[in-house]
This record gives C-alpha cells, sequence and structure tokens, in this order.
C-alpha cells in the first residue's frame, strides 16, 4: 500500500519510519500541505496522512476519491480540518488518534501559565546580560486561584489533575461531565458561572461550529478583570480581534496560546528572514503578557511515538477492511 504523507518535517518522518517497520507500507512524504493546490501530486494511493492544518474540503475529498483514496488517516486528535460529510459521501474512511500523551499536552498549559505568571523567561534574558533586578517580575500564588478548564477529556483531565496538585480549586465545563471527576468532586458548572468566577481560564475542547469563537467579547465581558487565559486546544475557540481588545483594556491580563486561528499560514515554518502579513500575530507578540508557543503542546518524544504507531495500526486495519482496535479513532467508515 502506498500513502501519501503531507505537511510532513524531520521528526515526523523519523518517528513513522519507525513505526513502519511493522507494517511495511511505501510512504511517500510531502513538506508540503495538503489542499486544493496540491491534491494533484497525489499518485497511485490508497491512503493519505494529514496533520492540523492540511484542508479536506469537500474539492479535495473529491478529487482524493478519484484518484481512488480509500483512507484519510489523521495523525491528531483534531479534525474540524475535514469535510466528513464530504468523506462519508464518497466512501472513505477518516481515522484520527485521539488520545497520544494526554499529559504532554496538560504539562505544556501548565508550563505556560508558569512562565507567564512568574516571568522566568523574562528574568532568564535579564541574568545573561547582568541585570539582576527583580522589578517588573512579580507573580502571584497559584495555590488558592480559581481555574476554570473548558473541556474535560484526557487533556484536561490531565490538566485538572496538576492544577490539583497546586491547590487550586477547579470549575469545570463540559457537554459530557466526567464521572471520575466528579467522583473527585470537581465542580461542574455553567459556562457562565466559570467565566465569571475563574481567575484562570484553560481551553482543552474540541472545535466545533458550535463553539467557533467561545471567546469572543461577550463571554471576555463576563470574566473577571485581569484573568489568565489559557489555549492549547484549536485557535478558532478564540476571536483574535476581541481578545486583542482585552488585552489592551487589561480585562485579559495574561495570554497563552500554542494555536492561532491562521497558523496554517506561519507554524511549523522557519519564517524568521521573511516579513509576516498578519497584523492580528504581530500585535500578540508585540504584548509583554502574552506567551506564544507554535503549536508545540503535544511535541515530546512519548506523544510522537503513540501518535505514528496507532496512526499506522489506523491504516493497517482498515486496509483489511477492520475497525482499528480504538473504535473511538473512526470518525468515517
Amino acid at each position: 500500500m502506498k500513502i501519501d504523507f503531507f505537511s510532513a518535517k524531520k521528526y515526523d518522518i523519523a518517528f513513522f519510519d519507525d513505526a513502519n517497520k511493522t507494517t511495511g507500507f511505501d510512504i511517500f512524504y510531502h513538506e508540503t500541505h495538503l489542499g486544493p493546490h496540491s491534491v494533484n501530486i497525489i499518485e497511485d494511493a490508497s491512503a493519505v496522512c494529514v496533520f492540523v492544518n492540511d484542508k479536506l474540503t469537500r474539492e479535495v475529498i473529491k478529487i482524493l476519491a478519484k484518484k481512488g483514496i480509500k483512507i484519510i488517516a489523521l495523525r491528531c486528535a483534531g479534525f474540524n480540518n475535514v469535510d466528513l460529510d464530504a468523506a462519508k459521501e464518497f466512501n472513505i474512511s477518516v481515522c484520527r488518534v485521539p488520545s497520544y500523551s494526554p499529559e504532554a499536552v496538560a504539562e505544556h498549559a501548565v508550563a505556560m501559565l508558569m512562565t507567564i505568571n512568574r516571568k522566568t523567561h523574562k528574568a532568564y534574558n535579564r541574568v545573561r546580560e547582568q541585570n539582576f533586578s527583580l522589578d517588573g517580575l512579580l507573580g502571584y500564588n497559584l495555590f488558592g486561584k480559581t481555574v476554570g478548564v473548558i473541556g474535560t477529556g484526557k487533556i484536561g483531565k490531565a490538566f485538572i489533575n496538576i492544577m490539583l496538585g497546586f491547590g487550586c480549586k477547579i470549575l469545570a465545563f463540559d457537554i459530557s461531565p466526567d464521572l471520575e471527576l466528579q467522583e473527585k468532586n470537581i465542580n461542574y458548572v455553567a459556562i457562565e458561572k466559570l467565566f465569571q468566577e475563574s481567575n484562570i481560564i484553560s481551553l482543552h475542547c474540541p472545535l466545533t461550529k458550535e463553539n467557533h469563537y467561545l471567546i469572543n467579547k461577550v463571554s471576555i465581558n463576563l470574566m473577571q478583570t485581569g484573568i489568565t487565559l489559557i489555549n492549547t486546544s484549536r485557535g478558532g475557540l478564540l476571536n483574535t480581534a476581541d481578545v486583542i481588545e482585552a488585552l489592551k483594556s487589561k480585562k485579559i491580563n495574561a495570554l497563552c496560546i500554542d494555536v492561532y486561528e491562521q497558523e496554517e499560514h506561519l507554524f511549523f515554518k522557519d519564517l524568521s528572514l521573511e516579513i509576516i502579513n498578519d497584523d492580528k500575530i504581530q500585535r500578540l507578540i508585540s504584548f509583554p503578557n502574552v506567551l506564544l508557543t507554535a503549536h508545540q503542546a503535544f511535541f515530546t518524544k512519548e506523544a510522537l511515538e503513540e501518535i505514528a504507531e496507532t496512526t499506522m495500526d489506523n491504516i493497517a486495519r482498515l486496509d483489511k477492511n477492520t475497525m482499528p482496535k480504538d473504535a473511538p479513532t473512526m470518525l468515517s467508515f
């Protein structure tokens, strides 16, 4: 079986080549992302392997079907970039990796929170310049703070467990509350109450039509002045323009984002010698109280191993017309 692999980086190739030793597929790696501009480079393949910024619109999926593609394998948890209705219409199976070391993303969210709060990134640079002043580095104790967690799947649960260790009070919101967390007396509340009472809010939910721009002018107005906001999920959960206005008015005291709604034009690339024509990202970077990483939260050895192994196993099973061992990985079959 031939697999066309898009948005390939060196680390992808290393981990997938290792995982492919047990499956023996022919993998053709493409650095470009999959979209209308690149779909026609596919020849004689039965599957495509894609990532978060590949765009599988109805137009692209229709061409994939004509080219004989039977499997779309997402090597990520999110699937908002795939037209699932079109995949079903053209009889293409879609699978994903719903859980890959949830601790990796949760720990990155905590690392961002600790960094923006205690300003260790600024202290590091100061000391290297022999500046040992503490002015401007004041933080706050996490102990006793109320942390609102939106989305309590495996990543959200891992984040909650870490924050409990700091002595934080947790307010949670999810359309499907987790029984284990409820048994730990985690308080599930209406999302409006979470917005109103949290000192820190962390997003751990998938992006859907219903929650697109969940964080907007209206929801921000419900929040306490001085809120710290963390997003390691999907960029489209935040209305960037509204968030920028809240940063300017100091309604948002600190922002940590590992995702961005227009990240497909920026992330996973070295643009250090180019002019970036994105005023919103440039504005965000200019704020001293914004910490931005480029979709790095998943990036651990354990996570990449699990992503590669699960993806290759999904493809192998679907190639034999059997369901993947973890049925929730299937989105369309």
